[in-house]
């Protein structure tokens, strides 16, 4: 989709996924291993490149909402398999912008939900 222009851009992408990456390991820290808040906020300090005063925010959330993380890559990994089936399925007919709008116009599915509508669309195109 030529998104990421240059070398810079391509940085920022992965830096992000190293982001996402550790916000998992914190996450499932807090919740399944028991880590204090202080861990969380040490072991990604220390292992991402997020700054300590979002950190703290970001493990705070993570407090309140468990699973937060986990469910966003979730999500993401989801998204990506359904546009890739879809790019598969249509090829020449597959419309990124006609996908989207699919997608995000009927708001909140669940996962489920989320493959039959974007399943139907497909269908619907072929």
């Amino acid at each position: 989709m030529g998104l990421y222009s240059d070398d810079d851009a391509r940085l920022g992408m992965l830096v992000m996924d190293a982001k996402r990456a550790g916000r998992l390991v914190a996450d499932t820290g807090l919740h399944a291993k028991g880590w204090s808040r202080q861990q969380a906020i040490g072991y990604l300090v220390e292992n991402t490149p997020m700054p300590r005063e979002l950190v703290e925010g970001e493990v705070d959330r993570y407090l309140s909402e468990p699973g937060q993380a986990l469910s966003y890559v979730v999500g993401r990994l989801k998204f990506e398999e359904l546009r890739r089936k879809a790019e598969e399925l249509l090829q020449n007919r597959f419309d990124v912008r006609d996908f989207h709008e699919v997608v995000l116009g009927a708001g909140r599915l669940t996962l489920g939900l989320l493959d039959e509508v974007v399943r139907k669309w497909v269908e619907r195109q072929a």
